[in-house]
């Protein structure tokens, strides 16, 4: 599967690509191919397994033995950062590549980022970027809702940092520590604010693009969110996401006590205060989102129509991985230490 016509020239940095996973088999060996035909190959693919049970090891062993330059390391209960910190330990090169499960490159993916540090010696961070992929109505409106909006640059747009489209020293990671390991989410936001904290030389890549998934539906949308919330207060960055919703509601409650002074009427002003904030958000992310994904009045209008019980399932979900945190976490009143990586 290897093509030697496609490997990086003698003068070029080496590349150690490493992805974590667990129960990837139906995209693994997408990812791998992908990987593999890079218009700049890496020079080896480090794979963790976190605990696979649905054959996604015997994929990456199908593909080993053909003679690809992968690496399998095997864990039994790894999540993210931990997986990624065993593959960063087990590759042999200086400059690591990151990516996660799920994901697919651009085939001139890692030929972007490492572009930037050939043309450069003092870099030690490239970070590329990511789009969702917007395969239907309701994937159009969640990233609208949800993913952060382009910022437009001379070299095309990008999004902000994310490790699933990263290349940076081997150092840098010895350097800040690693990944935290006890988080099934949030840890990459650590770790990346820990790199940009240490002061290294960091540039970005925008035409190093690849492409997510998000949830096709509100029911994946929420039960993802909830874990987000939930890792987001363990990370200690609530600031950051849950300490703005719970503004907003303590607003719409504080509007309740109006009962007192006008009645029981006055109960209906809660509620129109709630979706008067839900639409303005709603407006507020059509308006952020303009340019990366332009549409007529009429087709806004009906994104919105969407996008607002998006954002509604957001809020839930917030409460819902934060009320799980108070349990789980704070109180220990339920038990378990960390949700499946599903």
């Amino acid at each position: 599967m290897n093509n030697p016509e496609l490997s990086p020239r003698p003068e070029s940095i080496a590349i150690s690509v490493v992805v974590p996973v667990r129960d990837e088999a139906d995209s693994i060996r997408r990812l791998i191919e992908a990987l593999l035909g890079q218009t700049r190959p890496p020079n080896e693919i480090v794979i963790t397994d976190g605990g696979s049970v649905d054959g996604t090891r015997e994929i990456i062993r199908e593909i080993i033995s053909q003679g690809a330059p992968v690496k399998l390391i095997l864990d039994e209960d790894s999540l993210p950062g931990r997986s990624r910190n065993l593959a960063v330990a087990n590759a042999k090169n200086d400059w690591i590549g990151f990516i996660d499960a799920g994901i697919k490159p651009e085939a001139s993916w890692l030929a972007g980022l490492a572009e930037k540090v050939e043309s450069d010696s003092t870099v030690d961070v490239v970070y590329g970027t990511y789009a969702p992929v917007i395969d239907s109505f309701f994937r159009e409106c969640a990233a609208i809702a949800y993913v952060p909006a382009a910022t437009i640059t001379e070299e095309g747009p990008v999004r902000a940092y994310s490790i699933a489209s990263a290349l940076m020293r081997r150092k840098v990671w010895e350097q800040t520590g690693g990944f935290p390991e006890d988080l099934r989410s949030a840890e990459d936001l650590l770790f990346m604010n820990k790199v940009t904290r240490a002061g290294f030389h960091i540039v970005r890549a925008p035409r190093a693009i690849v492409y997510w998934n998000i949830q096709p539906g509100f029911w994946g949308t929420f039960r993802r969110f909830v874990i987000y919330s939930r890792n987001n207060i363990r990370a200690g960055l609530f600031g950051e996401w849950q300490g703005r919703i719970f503004i907003y509601y303590a607003l719409i409650a504080g509007s309740a006590v109006s009962v007192l002074k006008f009645g029981p009427k006055s109960l209906i002003v809660p509620p129109i205060l709630w979706l008067l904030l839900l639409i303005a958000r709603g407006v507020t992310a059509l308006r952020r989102n303009r340019k990366t994904y332009p549409a007529s009045f009429a087709h806004n209008l009906a994104r919105l129509s969407v996008i607002v019980p998006i954002i509604a399932v957001l809020d839930a979900a917030t409460f819902a991985g934060s009320i799980s945190w108070l349990l789980r976490d704070k109180l220990r009143l339920i038990g378990g230490a960390h949700e499946s990586r599903g």
